[in-house]
């Protein structure tokens, strides 16, 4: 997991030489990207994570010009409306008394991606705002564009309070997993296999969350693997709280476990802090429904090694395979790459647990398939519907 992809994503969007990559040096403090008279400069986007009073680590967005041209400068105008998408909140730099198609395209994107964003006047010490232009401004968006230069170190404690001020909430302040449904005192059980696609020497992400979280609420946890696990239960006073599984071992564990003690998965606890749960619920059925020919879209929010054991490339393809009893096409795409099919020639999209994502970032990735109608479901509500114990798998969340 690259450090940046859980911190909130503040995008900088403007025409080529409007200061996009001096308001980011001057925003960090740091000469971290080129700023040249050439138009054209910043080609990909620049990230640079900085601390943010009263929400923390950020990661700033540098983009290309909106207003680049040509085959190589449209694909790079492309690239950064691709990270609007991701973005939890966008900063708009107009100037020279100017607005047009470029910067009404990136509101445009804002508004259809529901991305807030901020409106800024740059240069104001070489082409000073004129107030009727800034009248009309605070008339289309419901704000004034906040006029500054960088060349002035008095506007940056007012403008970083903007940006915080604008940023949700819900970029920063994260849910706790487990903490509506746990107690202090509580025991909670971790079912971690070791096989091939574990990571060599450490536990995954939704493991080392889960645990953090436990822990912060006073309960106590046990780790085992799952050949381990009917000894872990013997060995307890009294039956644990909850007992929480690797998904691809859903079928083994429910076994062991006795009825009357909850059961879930990392990957059902994740789905339902990320945001989206009711869309899973409400899709993890249509497994039922496949017919011959339809085909699925597995979607993973990271990349890593593929093994003869992966969940989301094997094993959860080989499971609805046999439950349907249907010819059926699985197509894998793995972090935020572009779909090459269009997404209504799925008949279900299964996402995975988008550990290393933003809520924002997982619900830019599946609004396609929700606004086109397309079924969405989990990997672990998948896997728990497979293995006959969908609604077990909920019930510790009243559902």
């Amino acid at each position: 997991m690259r450090g940046n992809e859980l911190k909130p994503r503040i995008g900088i969007f403007g025409r080529r030489n409007y200061g996009k990559s001096s308001l980011i040096n001057y925003l960090t403090g740091q000469d971290i990207a080129i700023v040249s008279e050439t138009p054209g400069a910043t080609t990909d986007p620049v990230r640079k994570t900085m601390e943010l009073g009263g929400v923390g680590p950020v990661v700033w967005i540098d983009t290309a010009g909106i207003d680049d041209v040509g085959a190589l400068g449209n694909e790079r105008v492309r690239k950064s409306l691709d990270e609007l998408k991701q973005c939890d909140l966008a900063l708009l730099l107009l100037a020279e008394n100017s607005f047009g198609e470029w910067e009404a395209r990136v509101v445009d994107d804002c508004r259809l991606h529901k991305v807030p964003f901020l409106v800024l006047y740059s240069l104001s010490d070489v082409h000073p705002p004129k107030a009727e232009f800034l009248d009309e401004m605070e008339s289309r968006f419901g704000q004034r564009p906040f006029a500054f230069n960088v060349n002035d170190k008095s506007y940056r404690d007012k403008l970083l309070a903007m940006i915080r001020a604008a940023l949700p909430e819900t970029a920063y302040v994260h849910r706790s997993l487990l903490g509506d449904v746990i107690a202090e005192g509580d025991h909670i059980v971790m079912v971690t296999p070791i096989d091939s696609s574990a990571p060599e020497g450490r536990m995954i992400l939704p493991q080392v969350q889960l645990l953090r979280d436990i822990l912060d609420h006073n309960a106590v946890a046990h780790v085992c693997k799952e050949t381990e696990l009917q000894q872990t239960l013997d060995s307890l006073v009294r039956p644990p709280r909850l007992v929480v599984t690797d998904s691809q071992v859903f079928g083994y564990v429910s076994q062991i476990v006795p009825d009357d003690v909850f059961l879930t998965s990392f990957s059902v606890v994740l789905a339902r802090a990320k945001g989206l749960f009711d869309e899973y619920v409400k899709g993890t059925p249509t497994l039922d429904r496949l017919r011959d020919g339809d085909r699925i879209l597995m979607l993973e929010s990271c990349t890593h090694n593929v093994t003869c054991e992966d969940i989301g490339r094997v094993k959860l393809p080989r499971l609805i395979s046999s439950h349907s009893s249907k010819k059926l096409t699985f197509d894998v795409v793995a972090g935020l790459s572009d779909l090459e099919r269009p997404i209504t020639d799925y008949a279900l999209v299964i996402q995975c647990g988008g550990c290393v994502v933003t809520p924002k970032q997982l619900a830019s990735r599946l609004a396609p398939a929700i606004d086109a109608g397309v079924p969405v479901s989990n990997y672990g509500l998948a896997l728990a519907y497979l293995n006959g114990i969908f609604k077990r798998s909920m019930r510790i969340f009243n559902i």
